[in-house]
């Protein structure tokens, strides 16, 4: 199983609303947990078994990829219009530049290229997330203070 399968499979478990997966092939043992509202966020554990068998990998994989496809295809179709801005780092997601500060964007905002759009805590460290376009905000994709990963979708924004 690909990275990108497991990727599309979180994905669709976080879609589906459940509120755990588990996932046991020869080679492989996959569970996925999806948080309540005390505890946000993915959790997802991947076993490697140490035979493989490529062959029956692919018979389980294909599957549900195509599944993962067919089901997410009506709401990528609907957001193709909008760019997504994404996490450029690991780190914590911060709407406000402190806690008695008003929010940088909110939706419907017109934002400019260099416009600071959250912060993103790494290591101590407070980083400036800076808008690279022109544009509107559609949606905001993260709650504040919550853990994003690298490459993790943050914002769709309108360019037109």
């Amino acid at each position: 199983m690909e990275l990108k399968d497991i990727q599309n499979l979180i994905k669709f478990v976080a879609k589906s609303g459940a509120s755990e997966v588990k996932l046991e092939m020869e080679d492989i043992k996959i569970t996925i947990k999806t948080g309540s509202d005390d505890h946000k966020g993915e959790m997802t554990y991947i076993q490697q078994m140490p035979s493989m068998s490529v062959p029956q990998q692919q018979m389980v994989a294909q599957p549900q990829s195509q599944a993962t496809t067919s089901e997410t295809s009506p709401a990528a179709t609907e957001d193709s219009k909008y760019v997504t801005i994404k996490s450029p780092i690991i780190g914590t997601f911060y709407r406000k530049p402190s806690p008695d500060k008003p929010m940088f964007v909110e939706v419907g905002d017109n934002i400019g290229t260099g416009d600071v759009l959250c912060v993103i805590e790494a290591m101590k460290l407070f980083n400036e997330i800076e808008s690279e376009m022109s544009g509107k905000i559609v949606k905001i994709l993260v709650d504040d203070a919550s853990p994003v990963e690298f490459d993790q979708p943050l914002f769709l924004v309108d360019p037109s």
